[in-house]
């Protein structure tokens, strides 16, 4: 009985959390209007990652609870792609984007092979999506508008999806993947604080 309780908490807080999970990333990005410090190539990535995963998820007629949050988090991430190409001049550009996208998702399901390579793939592509964020911040030494809650917030979900997926499917492929996400997610967490600080100690000095 309390490990069912556990694992409602888990799949519905995770469900809360990311309902909200870009709010604060997108809030930065419209203030400041500016997507500086955000990686495109990341926001793609992840994207691609995201409907690899839901895809592999239905396919597979997994527990809807497992994985209801990223029809959200696609969501979001439209937006926030949307957003970053509006500010970057490149709006045209989502034209090429959508298609690309939804005729990858349609590919997906034509073959079980299929979607069983792009899910062994999927880890890598979401681990990317990080990397790519790292890297535009360390080139830039500065986490510009990149939010520290939202990267937070990813995190504290893929703990609670570690858990959720070890009590229900036992799946190894998608087990690798969360605590993978977690690992790159608390990275780029402690970067975009550490450069945060970094800013905010100059800002200090100079008014000094």
């Amino acid at each position: 009985m309390q490990s069912d309780t556990l694992l409602h908490v888990a799949n519905f807080s995770t469900l809360f959390v990311c309902m909200v999970l870009k709010f604060p990333q997108i809030f930065a990005l419209v203030r400041a209007k500016s997507p500086s410090g955000i990686s495109l190539n990341s926001v793609l990535l992840e994207l691609t990652g995201f409907i690899i995963f839901v895809t592999y998820q239905m396919y597979y007629d997994y527990p809807p609870p497992t994985y209801l949050e990223y029809p959200i988090l696609i969501a979001q991430d439209v937006i926030l792609l949307l957003l970053i190409l509006h500010y970057n001049g490149s709006l045209r550009l989502s034209l090429v984007y959508a298609l690309l996208l939804v005729g990858g998702w349609r590919l997906l399901t034509v073959e079980r092979w299929i979607i069983d390579l792009a899910m062994s793939l999927c880890t890598f592509i979401s681990a990317a999506s990080k990397l790519a964020q790292l890297q535009c911040m360390w080139s830039s030494k500065d986490a510009g508008q990149v939010s520290a809650l939202t990267w937070a917030m990813g995190t504290y979900t893929c703990i609670a999806r570690i858990y959720t997926t070890t009590v229900t499917t036992g799946d190894m492929q998608v087990l690798v993947r969360f605590v993978a996400m977690t690992l790159l997610n608390l990275w780029v967490l402690l970067t975009v604080v550490y450069y945060q600080q970094r800013r905010s100690g100059r800002s200090s000095k100079k008014y000094d």
